[in-house]
């Protein structure tokens, strides 16, 4: 399991939405191993006023945070990582404007399908 939130501006970020899914959807299924049909993506747009951020970011600042069971290794999410600052800026985002986290928890901490994630049975590997 991972969920994905993308914060940016309205601007930058809503006209290239669907690109911009695909890209993180294509890095997750290659570096996590995720199934094509787990994709579950979360855009928050900004208005100027109320992203505040660094001056020597642009309008394209984006910030990725990456939610998941715990058990990827530190190779497959540091694939992830060089993966999406490779594929990125073909969507006109520097990396220079591009954060990434990524958050992980216990399955006990997840709540899916009315069972505790520890409970549920996956159709792919978390350990990768």
């Amino acid at each position: 399991m991972a969920q994905i939130k993308i914060f940016g501006l309205r601007s930058t970020l809503k006209p290239i939405q669907g690109a911009f899914s695909d890209v993180l959807h294509a890095c997750a299924v290659e570096a996590l191993q995720l199934p094509q049909d787990k994709r579950f993506h979360r855009f928050f747009f900004m208005d100027q006023e109320d992203f505040i951020y660094p001056g020597d970011r642009t309008d394209q600042y984006t910030i990725i945070e990456i939610s998941m069971f715990e058990g990827r290794s530190a190779a497959a999410k540091k694939q992830l990582i060089q993966l999406l600052f490779e594929k990125i800026p073909a969507l006109g985002i520097g990396v220079s404007d591009l954060e990434i986290t990524i958050f992980e928890t216990p399955k006990a901490n997840w709540g899916i399908r009315g069972l505790p994630g520890d409970e549920l049975h996956l159709n792919y590997r978390v350990d990768v």
